[in-house]
């Protein structure tokens, strides 16, 4: 067991469906084991600027169902230099500080693996973002609710599209990654899924939405927004050259996918892993990522948990392909 009693708990890169509930998980976490607990406001760049305060159970009370972060996020080009970072060193031994739990995605952890290096504080990592795209849990926090949020969003625009036999390019969040894409293409019926992890086939496509039912009322795209065809708009320019008669539109989700209540999925992942990640820095843990693989509790060094999965599931696309005709 380490030494650790004062702990401290932030947010950072974009945010993410449940941050909250792991929040709160951490909060009462370390109040249970008698530890101080504080919270850390807009990320690294409150570290480097001193924005720490003490928090209690009432500090995190009637946040689990809330979206977003209490604590704000923040880019922080400070703490990207070496002062910057000492800067914030300073600021957490004032405090006493010798745990961190830090809730984020691989910039987050990037770093944390850093600041480790330098300054050899205790930090277990959380996997806050909506991208699913961490190596180390087979879910990440808001993952499940930014694609239920793509499913509601679609279902409303599908019917539309059957109202007007309209053909409907919608653009999801995934620069890097297409897993939202990619599972809630099939949840919603889509005709077509694309995604950054593969090369964008034209003609496969053109030929998949020509062989489709003809007498279809409507037909849904969904492209992740960092796939090569460049975008929706690219995407839909191209579909009109080779089919003009049909009736195109294009819709962005964009930030809609960010927000809103988290759902139940992501406030128990959010929940166990907040508590996880106490009790890993208590058994003297550090530089991990705190994940759940088969529903058990898993720990990923930073180092392999920020390299982007590359691949998906071939048989997705390829449920994506039978189920279109």
């Amino acid at each position: 067991m380490s030494n650790i009693k004062n702990i401290a708990v932030f947010t950072s890169g974009g945010d993410a469906p449940g941050m909250n509930a792991a929040i709160r998980a951490v909060v009462r976490t370390g109040l249970y084991y008698n530890l101080n607990v504080f919270g850390i406001g807009r990320g690294y760049d409150g570290m480097v600027h001193d924005d720490i305060f003490s928090m209690d159970a009432k500090s995190v009370a009637n946040i689990i169902q809330r979206g977003g972060t209490i604590l704000k996020t923040a880019r922080s080009e400070e703490f990207r230099t070496v002062e910057g970072r000492q800067r914030a060193y300073d600021n957490l031994k004032k405090r006493e500080i010798d745990g961190l739990v830090a809730i984020g995605g691989d910039g987050t952890f990037t770093g944390a693996s850093k600041f480790i290096e330098e300054h050899n504080i205790p930090i277990i990592g959380l996997p806050g973002t909506i991208d699913n795209d961490l190596v180390g849990t087979d879910f990440t926090i808001g993952y499940d609710t930014a694609i239920n949020t793509v499913i509601d969003a679609v279902d409303k625009i599908r019917d539309t599209a059957e109202s007007h036999d309209r053909v409907f390019v919608v653009e999801v969040m995934g620069r890097d990654s297409g897993l939202i894409a990619l599972r809630s293409g099939i949840s919603v019926g889509a005709e077509c899924v694309l995604i950054p992890e593969n090369k964008v086939d034209y003609e496969a496509m053109m030929d998949r939405l020509d062989r489709t039912r003809k007498n279809k009322a409507s037909r849904v795209i969904i492209v992740a927004e960092g796939d090569d065809a460049g975008g929706a708009f690219a995407v839909a320019e191209r579909i009109k050259e080779r089919f003009p008669h049909y009736d195109m539109r294009v819709s962005i989700l964009g930030h809609i996918q960010r927000g809103g209540s988290p759902s139940c999925m992501d406030r128990v992942l959010a929940s166990r892993l907040g508590v996880v990640a106490v009790e890993a820095l208590l058994e003297g843990r550090r530089g991990e990522m705190a994940g759940l693989i088969h529903g058990e509790a898993a720990f990923t060094p930073f180092s392999k948990a920020i390299k982007h999965i590359g691949t998906v599931n071939d048989n997705l696309l390829r449920i994506v392909d039978i189920l279109s005709l």
